[in-house]
């Protein structure tokens, strides 16, 4: 209990300990090249099904080849650091620094600087803000880095891939289940190489019934403007259909709108009840036109499309449109 105490000040930590079933958690390194020809999104994990059964695992997807892969391991060969984000599988190494992975098809190192994190304070720990305290939440989520440098390398299927001078992402998930309806999109490569953005929606289970939830973030020169459920923002639109999403959410200081053209995605795994037996769609490839507005000054302080974006749509949307 001390260790979860202590994790729930540092969401980028590891939150299971004491867990035995119905639980999983996963950390997402996406890594762009510097020019942009390679997408690649490594997910390390564990999931403990509603029997007690636990497994392992690390995912690769290869973004541009619109393929994926997933590697099992003897959940005692899932080692996370008790006093930070550190987290051993095997011969493999994740941290919020480094990245050292030894996989049948993908091997190397890369290293991290000049991250920046959702902020967390006493009363907010993170991006799930007052509702990281909400003991009994379907999924919770984590913002590790919105934006960071790589240098290494790594050998991926015999190819060799230079990823210096690339940008990173780093999020992660953890708790039961994948939400039953959701969105989540997230791109850092504007012409303004300062520009971050990520959103999501999604369909919580709250004390038998549910609501449509939300969390956006804008990060521009070191300034990250907050679109939530809990900070006084409004959904305004939520759209989807096979060819775009929409968004439209409204704080008490900026207006968000965004309008994003999805492409070709790949099959991943998924928890359903702690065990990875779900499917999703993601693609690394998509385009995300973003505009934020600025109330007070009636003007609008960025406009512009994100390159290489993620992007999913899963499960019963119809739930989560507006």
């Amino acid at each position: 209990m001390l260790l979860n105490a202590k994790a729930l000040f540092k969401p980028n930590m590891y939150h299971g300990w004491g867990k035995t079933k119905r639980y999983f958690e996963g950390w997402y390194y996406k890594l762009i090249n510097a020019k942009e020809t390679e997408a690649i999104a490594v997910i390390p994990g564990i999931a403990m099904n509603e029997n007690g059964s636990k497994q392992a695992f690390v995912q690769v997807l290869d973004g541009k080849k619109l393929k994926a892969y997933y590697h099992k391991f003897d959940a005692k060969s899932f080692i996370p650091s008790k006093d930070s984000f550190a987290l051993s599988l095997g011969k493999n190494q994740f941290s919020i620094d480094r990245l050292d992975v030894n996989l049948p098809n993908l091997s190397g190192v890369l290293k991290f600087k000049n991250h920046y994190p959702w902020p967390s304070t006493w009363f907010s720990p993170g991006i799930m803000g007052p509702f990281s305290f909400v003991p009994f939440m379907q999924c919770y989520h984590g913002i590790l880095s919105m934006n960071h440098e790589i240098s290494g390398e790594m050998n991926l299927n015999e190819r060799v891939i230079d990823f210096n001078g690339g940008k990173g992402y780093i999020e992660k998930d953890w708790g039961r289940s994948f939400p039953e309806a959701y969105i989540w999109m997230q791109s850092n490569h504007f012409d303004d190489p300062s520009v971050s953005f990520k959103a999501s929606v999604a369909k919580i289970p709250w004390m038998g019934t549910s609501f449509v939830g939300f969390i956006a973030g804008f990060l521009i020169d070191e300034k990250l403007i907050q679109f939530t459920t809990y900070n006084f923002s409004k959904l305004r639109k939520s759209h989807a259909d096979e060819n775009v999403v929409e968004l439209q959410i409204e704080s008490p200081s900026h207006r968000l709108s965004l309008h994003a053209k999805r492409e070709a995605a790949t099959s991943l795994a998924s928890p359903i009840l702690g065990f990875m037996d779900g499917r999703i769609e993601e693609s690394m490839t998509a385009i995300l036109n973003v505009q934020v507005y600025d109330k007070k000054n009636k003007k609008t302080i960025f406009e512009g499309a994100g390159r290489n974006g993620g992007l999913e749509v899963a499960g019963d949307i119809k739930q989560i449109l507006i």
